[in-house]
């Protein structure tokens, strides 16, 4: 269905972006789509750098009468969340996107499409591929794992670039110029438990959630949307309230920037009419919490005999408290800006398989001392339970410059153009724009993009006249760079 993808307007655009969704390109897995940018970058005959971490650079001159304006850098991220059903047989280290048009969307088979960041990737490239598109001269940066770290940002070369203005195109929303962005840190808690044989007459059975909508844990956490790690620890608990519930595994997430869509666990418990009074009183809390925004949602305790061995009953039950003490969702709002969430944490991953226990969360804040109050929070809540805690990735966010020339000219091009005022936000995502600007202080920078829905699940979709408003936009905000 590419082909169908690569009829659209602007074609130009379209077309790139097919051609990168051929391209495998997960998180920290770029080597493929890191060659496809160089090769790409060398055939127009145009400068191309690669730096010692894995981002390219490519660098186009001005076109004619655009040479003694500010030189400006354009930047979007390479790597994609890989994202999938339970049920969509797909490979992300060896399959391109399988994509299709529906109506007025484009959207993958089972999977993230790559939206996020690929349209700005193919903005870029579209740029850079042009005869007749008035612009300065450009630095375009194509960064690599930001989705599950922001390496390339982090390792920028501080050298390599030379441009006073930045043009992130890695926003969703086709009506916002963003100028700040909250920083984030990743916690990871670790343990080793000790097993025994499940109970004589003890019933085993297969804990499952699913059905959620997930989303990305920044844009999407105001949603209030449904985390599957925490309703499968509400369910866990309500059993354990009429007895001892012993765990043997557990599955429930993935990324770190992915709200959970899917948990499952296999457990064991003497079933009694009491356990499975609370079960099904918890099972109907949730559905009745969470029917407006979680209409597919399903939960089933299924009898199985594929158990091994399991935790007692204590660790059982104190791996359950810690779970349910793990705060998940927004923390606090901001007090400055209307709307905005400050402060979350996303409880974004729980495994436990052969008594080896990983918990993965991001919290996420515009302000770094409340971060360091939330993850200082949940460690705490981890280390009560003896877990072995490890806080990394940390980066920091983007404080908003109202003062800016670049956002001055967006916005004036924004209202001649659409003839209305653009939303000028800060947004609870991690974008680089932070990072890059402790790279280059001094960077004047915005971001903004297409409206882009579902990013970081399998519903993610973009709309195609969001895109081609997203294009006019940029190729006038092309031709007002000011001079040096």
């Amino acid at each position: 269905m590419s082909e169908e993808v690569r009829k659209q307007e602007p074609q130009v655009l379209w077309n790139h972006f097919a051609d990168l969704n051929a391209v495998p390109r997960p998180s920290k897995k770029e080597e493929r789509v890191r060659a496809f940018m160089v090769d790409f970058g060398k055939n127009l005959g145009l400068e191309v750098i690669e730096d010692a971490i894995g981002n390219v650079i490519i660098k186009k001159p001005a076109s004619p009468g655009m040479e003694d304006c500010k030189t400006i850098i354009m930047q979007s991220h390479i790597d994609m969340v890989h994202q999938k059903n339970n049920d969509t047989d797909f490979d992300f280290l060896t399959q391109g996107i399988d994509m299709y048009v529906d109506g007025d969307i484009i959207a993958a088979h089972g999977t993230t499409l790559g939206a996020d960041n690929g349209i700005g990737v193919a903005a870029i490239m579209s740029v850079l591929s042009s005869n007749d598109i008035t612009h300065p001269a450009i630095e375009a940066l194509f960064t690599i794992d930001e989705e599950t770290g922001m390496t390339g940002a982090k390792e920028l070369d501080k050298t390599i670039l030379s441009g006073t203005i930045l043009l992130n195109l890695d926003t969703e929303e086709d009506d916002e110029i963003d100028i700040g962005c909250a920083g984030g840190v990743d916690i990871t808690a670790t343990k080793i438990y000790e097993l025994e044989n499940i109970p004589v007459d003890y019933t085993t059975a297969v804990l499952t959630v699913k059905g959620l909508n997930g989303g990305h844990s920044g844009m999407d956490i105001i949603k209030g949307l449904g985390n599957a790690n925490k309703m499968m620890t509400r369910l866990l608990n309500a059993m354990q309230k009429a007895g001892d519930v012993h765990i043997e595994s557990i599955h429930g997430g993935s990324l770190r920037n992915a709200i959970p869509r899917e948990a499952s666990a296999i457990i064991s418990f003497k079933k009694t009419d009491e356990l499975m009074d609370k079960f099904n009183r918890c099972k109907r809390a949730i559905h009745d919490e969470y029917k407006s925004l979680e209409a597919k949602l399903k939960i089933s305790l299924t009898d199985t005999t594929a158990a091994k061995l399991v935790l007692n009953a204590v660790d059982s039950r104190y791996l359950v408290f810690t779970l349910l003490g793990i705060h998940n969702g927004v923390y606090r709002m901001s007090p400055y800006i209307a709307d905005l969430v400050e402060t979350s944490n996303n409880l974004a991953r729980v495994i436990l398989e052969n008594g080896e226990l990983q918990i993965a969360c991001l919290t996420r804040s515009s302000v770094d001392s409340s971060k360091t109050d939330l993850a200082s929070s949940i460690s705490g809540v981890m280390k009560l339970a003896g877990m072995n805690v490890e806080l990394s990735g940390d980066y920091p966010g983007w404080q908003p410059n109202t003062d800016s020339v670049i956002l001055e000219i967006a916005k004036t091009k924004y209202e001649t153009l659409f003839e209305h005022t653009p939303r000028v936000v800060a947004c609870h995502a991690g974008l680089e724009c932070g990072i890059l600007g402790e790279r280059y202080p001094g960077l004047d920078m915005i971001s903004f993009g297409p409206n882009i829905r579902g990013a970081h699940s399998p519903d993610e979709h973009v709309e195609i006249p969001s895109v081609q408003k997203f294009w006019k936009y940029l190729l006038e905000i092309l031709k007002e760079i000011p001079k040096n």
